[in-house]
């Protein structure tokens, strides 16, 4: 093979790389360390280069260094040779521009063709530079305090331009819109579009398509933001209101916490913005998620709230009507929704509540918002998920970074947020440059390729034309896009906090900087669009407005309360303790089911594993004995959805499970394609959606949640990998799953499946944390459950959706016991007849002659009380022992509590003593929340024990043993201790 000519491998190396990524600045000084020994041996275009730039070796790769992270297979092909000059194929594009040049020169020469090319790339490098750097220079800070920073690479001296060519025709070839330019028009036109008011980031995208949109919107001399008169005046209403209300609450609370939203106020116009454009773009709804900076203005401004009724909650008033019961919330975190209306478009508005635990509610409002759009037959453009962020938390809180991990995953995209960043420049007391490593919050939204887009917000004008171009960017790629709003915080991070102690220089310039609504004013009274008396007078309207609205609070009474209505309706509140539902099965029904369970297409070649599995599966049904936990699950999925109940099940392995039990898709061996039976029982059935998620728990188990609050009518099932791991979730569920219906009068059916059970693998795999969610147990808000037979999973399981109200359910699930011999039901368990059961009998009572016959129940001398997998230890070991003077009962359902259910039982045994056993240590497990519920029980059947005895693991501080040798040492002690008369 013949060895290719090194120049060709450098011009091809040239044409196909950009010219300002690292990798190229070396092979640039390689190939300016050959110019420099033989001129001669470097090709014509790149010796005339370096002769030009100057002598030194710096002038020749000045600007031209990048870091060199840079994929190999990126970015994608360029399209079009606007393009290829925007990524920097400069070999490409020179050959196109020296082609051009030559048609419209008139017989000039090579020599003068080839300096007229030369002008034309390095003119182009230029503002390929400004599109890179630009921002850098912009005049983003109100205050002044970071001043604009220039840069080598925006300097024309960096590409040879000197004074003496600033004003010399160029041929761009409408990279700006011009045909030819000037360098001094060039720099006018890039100086104005990215260093102004404005600085965009979008260089980092490698879609090309996307990339030239931005530019089409922004560049040019004909794309100056400017608006018309109304457009004018319809901002300085909003300012003025979000002014005024801000300044109102001080007067009249003063020192009360508001956290106002005093020097952001833009974001307000901002926002009417978003819902404006959105409607003319198909949006039909826009789920909004903010902190709680700035909500009680969003919540007047935006969501249309009743001054009245925001003056009385800072009375003391509730935000519910009277007879709905609930723990409440302070009203900066409190939620609700609203129509809104522009040009004909209804857009109907929710903002989420949501806790002080920064950015927690962000995943939240992606589910509810991927719910949404489920009505809408999956329409991305529909419905908009709009995510508001304080600057340090945007930066800091790392679930924002899972929130974008989720956004292009084909179970959890939402076709692009749009996420607005409120930067005060501070986080509580902290400075930026100690609360963040990047230059900007908004580095982060680079890991998907978002376009950032930063802004002054003393320019509001500035600040409604990036919102604009951000909700159409949303519209038409379905990505996510970020605003970054500059702006300050007038006063402490709450109102009665003093903010000099710490940033006394910064608060000397914000008491001394006038508000936004004044700069802006003053700008509209000069250029002639309103009057000082006009101005005047629309201030004096809405102060007039609000003390009318401070008047009425205190008569105020909220008249409604909205949270049952829509696809919430014929839904209410928990009453009273008839709670069973009607869950049986008919039988033919679930024989269908199993006959999509155990059959596949003929053409799909499985493992042989799974052909085994599905024989056992099928001689279940044949039989109807022996259903495992895995087909008891199966059976309540797929009756669910034969009744058009839709079921999604969502964890890190969900589809085969962690254990290998579920096999909810089947896998073709040669081609990979999944097959899954549950969606192919009936054409009339509804969908069932199973979902590997990504590894996360915070965003994940957010995001179901969202879901569920959109969709009461679909089991949605989040699964952790094991229980252990789902602690790293832990604010969503302290905030939001336990406490939500109480706070913000919001029900949620979601059921999370935590795998949970001792069996000698250690402190990271064996212990979901029971006993963190009886703790959060109260007030009737979630449903605890440790269930033992595949019967009663499969109930509990439908019960989320055959009771006239839903609360989300916590339940631990089996790892040994998936494939238990005893832990299996029969087909009679899952007919009509059959129910959940709170509390399970021994399986010597209702499965007589599989284990050892029990004696009567005055002659029973110990009952133990028990929850989960312990049980099966206990049975197999009294087994061994023939202690049939032993009865074991199984509390299957811990919270709520079946107090009454288990004094009914307990009464059997008079002459016998109790004793709670448990495998998790006694400081953990179920112990300390059953305690008092069994001895209430005790003292009721009045017998001559009062208080059950523990007999358990001793406390520990971590969960669980690693050393095999010590947990059956550990289990083979209470064993015997429990059952020892």
């Amino acid at each position: 093979m013949d060895q290719q000519d090194p120049n060709e491998i450098a011009n091809d190396i040239y044409e196909r790389t950009s010219f300002l990524f690292g990798a190229n600045g070396a092979f640039i000084e390689e190939l300016y360390a050959q110019y420099q020994t033989n001129p001669e041996s470097v090709d014509p275009s790149w010796r005339k280069f370096f002769a030009e730039l100057g002598e030194t070796r710096e002038n020749a790769i000045a600007g031209l260094k990048q870091p060199a992270w840079k994929r190999a297979d990126w970015p994608r092909p360029a399209n079009g040779e606007l393009v290829s000059a925007l990524d920097s194929n400069w070999g490409a594009y020179e050959k196109t521009i020296k082609t051009k040049i030559a048609e419209r020169s008139g017989g000039a020469s090579e020599e003068e063709i080839r300096a007229a090319t030369l002008d034309s790339i390095r003119a182009i490098m230029l503002i390929r530079a400004y599109r890179i750097r630009g921002h850098l220079k912009a005049k983003l800070d109100p205050l002044g305090i970071v001043p604009p920073t220039d840069h080598p690479e925006l300097e024309p001296a960096s590409y040879g331009f000197e004074e003496a060519d600033m004003d010399r025709p160029i041929f761009i070839d409408y990279v700006l819109g011009m045909e030819t330019a000037t360098m001094r028009q060039i720099i006018e036109v890039v100086e104005k579009t990215y260093c102004d008011t404005i600085g965009v980031e979008f260089m980092h995208i490698a879609d090309p398509e996307e990339k030239a949109w931005i530019q089409e919107r922004i560049e040019g001399p004909d794309k100056e933001v400017s608006f018309t008169l109304e457009g004018k005046k319809a901002i300085l209403t909003k300012l003025i209101e979000a002014d005024a209300f801000e300044t109102f609450l001080a007067k009249k609370y003063t020192g009360t916490k508001r956290f106002g939203l005093d020097g952001g106020e833009s974001l307000i116009a901002a926002l009417e913005q978003i819902i404006k454009r959105g409607g003319a773009l198909g949006v039909k709804e826009i789920v909004i998620g903010m902190p709680h900076r700035g909500r009680l203005n969003v919540l007047a401004s935006i969501m249309g709230k009743p001054y009245q009724a925001i003056f009385n909650e800072f009375q003391g008033g509730s935000a519910a009507p009277e007879d709905v019961q609930g723990s409440g919330d302070v009203k900066y975190h409190l939620g609700t929704s609203a129509d809104r209306e522009f040009d004909g478009n209804v857009v109907h508005l929710s903002l989420t509540a949501n806790p002080s635990h920064l950015e927690a509610v962000d995943p939240v409002v992606l589910g509810k918002a991927r719910a949404k759009q489920e009505f809408y037959d999956n329409d991305r453009t529909s419905v908009i998920p709009l995510l508001m962020h304080g600057d340090a938390a945007f930066a800091g809180q790392g679930i924002v970074a899972e929130c974008f991990g989720l956004s292009g995953l084909k179970g959890h995209r939402t076709g692009g947020t749009i996420h607005f960043i409120v930067n005060n420049q501070i986080g509580f007391t902290t400075a930026p440059h100690n609360s963040r490593s990047s230059p900007y919050p908004s580095d982060v939204a680079k890991m998907v390729q978002a376009p950032i887009f930063h802004v002054n917000g003393d320019d509001p004008e500035a600040v409604v034309y990036v919102a604009r171009i951000a909700t159409e960017f949303r519209q038409k790629f379905n990505t996510d896009v970020v605003i970054d709003m500059f702006c300050y915080r007038r006063h402490g991070h709450n109102e009665g906090d003093e903010p000099s102690f710490t940033q006394p220089l910064m608060y000397k310039l914000i008491r001394n900087h006038p508000h936004t609504v004044d700069i802006y004013s003053k700008r509209l009274i000069a250029d002639g669009t309103i009057s000082d008396e006009e101005y005047a007078a629309m201030q004096a309207e809405l102060n007039t407005e609000l003390e009318n609205q401070f008047s009425a609070a205190s008569s105020y009474r909220a008249n409604k309360a909205d949270w049952l209505e829509g696809s919430w309706t014929g839904l209410g509140v928990a009453r009273g303790d008839v709670r069973r539902g009607d869950t049986a099965v008919a039988q033919r029904v679930l024989r269908k089911i199993g006959h999509a369970l155990t059959n596949y297409p003929d053409d799909l070649k499985l493992h042989r594993t799974i052909q085994r599995l599905l024989k056992a599966k099928q001689q279940m049904f044949e039989t109807g004995k022996g259903f495992d936990w895995a087909t008891a699950e199966a059976l309540a999925f797929g009756s669910l959805l034969l009744e058009g109940h839709k079921v999604r099940l969502v964890g890190q392995d969900s589809t085969r499970g962690t254990f290998s039990q579920r096999h909810a898709a089947l896998i073709d061996q040669e081609t990979e394609f999944g097959y899954k039976p549950l969606n192919n029982i009936d054409e009339r059935q509804a969908q069932f959606e199973v979902i590997d998620s990504m590894l996360s728990e915070m965003a994940v188990l957010g995001f179901e949640y969202g879901y569920s609050l959109a969709q009461p009518n679909a089991l949605v099932l989040w699964e952790a990998q094991f229980g252990d791991f789902a602690n790293g979730a832990q604010v969503i569920i302290d905030q939001f799953i336990a406490g939500g219906e109480a706070k913000w009068l919001r029900m949620s059916g979601l059921v999370m499946l935590l795998p949970h059970g001792y069996e000698g693998q250690g402190p990271e795999h064996s212990s979901a944390r029971l006993e963190r969610y009886l703790q959060l147990c109260a007030e009737d808000n979630i449903q605890v459950a440790n269930c033992t037979s595949p019967a009663n999973y499969f109930h509990i399981l439908r019960r989320q959706l055959h009771r006239k109200f839903r609360k989300p359910l916590i339940l631990m699930t089996p790892k040994s016991l998936l494939r238990h011999k005893q832990a299996v039901s029969d087909v009679s368990d899952f007919s009509p007849g059959s129910s959940f059961h709170r509390v399970l009998l021994d399986l010597a009572e209702t499965n007589p002659g599989i284990t050892l016959p029990l004696a009567k129940d005055q002659d029973i001398r110990r009952v133990i009380l028990c929850s989960g997998k312990v049980y099966y230890d206990l049975l197999d070991e009294r087994e061994k022992l023939g202690a049939d003077k032993i009865q074991i009962l199984r509390i299957e359902q811990l919270y709520p509590f079946p107090a009454k259910a288990l004094v009914k039982e307990l009464a059997r045994f008079p002459n016998a003593d109790f004793i709670w056993c448990q495998e998790e240590p006694r400081n953990m497990g179920a112990w300390s929340f059953a305690d008092p519920h069994i001895e209430w029980a005790l003292t009721k059947i009045g017998g001559q024990h009062t208080r059950a005895r523990y007999v358990g693991r001793s406390a520990a501080a971590s969960t669980a043993t690693g050393l095999a040798s010590r947990h059956n040492a550990e289990l083979n002690r209470f064993l015997e201790e429990a059952l020892s008369i």
